[in-house]
């Protein structure tokens, strides 16, 4: 099911060259995020900075959260992914959306305008009130287990 999601350009760089954010298969789940920089910009190994993409969006639904992923060819490639693992954008934010990009590469990586940098992926939202109890009322075999409880394999 498709829905539609207001869209607007807020920054003049985003020209008639540069594609607005699409998604490149049928099958997509995300739809790739454009840089909107007026000239290249280079991230240093190490280095982390925020790139907008020239567009915001009204989602209209508070039960709508856009999340901002990395793109897995920059990731694997490059070392270049979102910093702060995935970008949340909520449905009352109208600004510009930006990408906050970190270099964990070896090398310097170019960005120039138009550049595929990042997924925008929409997902449904639950939101909930937390009950504070001395014990749960329901216990699993897992229970408190966690972070390599289970073994190797």
């Amino acid at each position: 099911m498709r829905r539609i999601i207001e869209a607007k350009v807020v920054n003049d760089l985003l020209g008639s060259d540069v594609p607005e954010p699409a998604y490149t298969t049928p099958w997509s789940a995300a739809m790739d995020l454009r840089a909107c920089i007026a000239g290249p910009v280079t991230l240093q190994p190490g280095q982390r900075t925020l790139i907008p993409t020239g567009i915001a969006i009204n989602m209209k639904d508070p039960n709508l959260v856009a999340v901002v992923a990395s793109r897995s060819g920059l990731s694997l490639k490059h070392g270049v992914r979102v910093a702060q693992g995935i970008g949340v954008i909520d449905a009352d934010y109208h600004g510009e959306i930006g990408v906050i990009l970190i270099n964990e590469g070896e090398h310097s990586f170019k960005i120039d305008q138009g550049d595929r940098i990042a997924q925008l992926m929409f997902q449904p939202v639950v939101q909930v009130d937390f009950d504070f109890v001395a014990d749960f009322s329901t216990t699993t075999e897992r229970g408190a287990g966690g972070f390599g409880h289970s073994g190797k394999v």
